[in-house]
């Protein structure tokens, strides 16, 4: 998540406990006061045996609650680093303002939870190398006509306000329809009251990827880019952290994750 991006919107609804993942049973925040290596390349976990993570729930498809389990695209990333290091996976909801700002690393190994990479951020925390490209996408029904940004000018072109869609729309000379927030242009899209939506891919292609009416017709590199937040100087977590994201993505699982969560991307 970024500000003045269009994967900024947050569902109301905030879980005032610590969550766990999949069957694991609910932990403390606090932990233990003394940190425990794990059994993996002498990483300090704050709990013994635990992975914990930070993440801001629900903002899906990165993170929400469904069937009482926390699943979405980070999740599948974090039961990954927590497996390499031999751990159980223990999931804190916590606030964007406490991730972003890195206060939210005083209680947790890591933060996961859509961040974007930004030299502000990376003044007071590190950060993993880059997970995912955030990058814009046009999305637009089959009836529509529109095959890229040249032949949406003249339609009516959705975006959420005060965003780098909104930017690029109006760069390409695209008199877009702005609205609030994305999930009133989703609505529009999907109400048929725009012909397109042009906005960050991690919003839009999760709204449409079950559809088959609408599809996305083209991307734009903004250099948006996803990662995994860890205590400033935490060399040893970089590393295992880093290590689980190269084997996730030699082994063809991390963009089968993005497959199953966005949908195919654009060709």
């Amino acid at each position: 998540m970024q500000p003045m991006s269009s994967a900024t919107a947050k569902l109301a609804a905030k879980a005032a406990a610590i969550l766990a993942v999949g069957a694991l049973s609910l932990t403390a925040c606090g932990g233990s006061s003394t940190p425990a290596a794990s059994s993996a390349g002498g990483v300090q976990l704050i709990n013994a045996g635990k992975l914990t993570v930070c993440s801001d729930v629900p903002y899906e498809p990165f993170e929400f609650q469904k069937d009482g389990k926390i699943v979405g695209f980070d999740m599948d990333i974090a039961a990954e680093v927590a497996k390499d290091l031999k751990a159980e996976l223990s999931v804190v909801d916590s606030s964007f303002e406490a991730i972003e700002t890195g206060t939210a690393l005083t209680g947790c190994d890591v933060s996961i939870s859509s961040v974007s990479i930004t030299d502000t951020r990376k003044a007071v925390m590190d950060f993993s190398n880059p997970y995912m490209d955030d990058d814009l996408t046009l999305v637009a029904s089959e009836a529509s006509g529109i095959k890229d940004i040249d032949s949406a000018k003249g339609k009516k072109v959705g975006v959420q306000q005060a965003t780098t869609g909104a930017k690029y729309a109006q760069e390409k000379g695209i008199d877009a329809q702005q609205f609030e927030d994305s999930g009133l242009l989703v609505q529009a899209l999907q109400a048929g009251t725009v012909d397109a939506a042009l906005g960050n891919q991690s919003v839009l292609a999760y709204a449409i990827k079950d559809d088959a009416k609408y599809k996305r017709v083209e991307n734009y590199a903004t250099g948006e880019k996803l990662g995994i937040a860890i205590k400033k100087g935490n060399t040893a977590m970089a590393d295992q952290v880093n290590s689980t994201l190269k084997r996730l993505t030699d082994d063809g699982s991390l963009k089968k994750y993005e497959t199953t969560w966005f949908g195919e991307a654009a060709k």
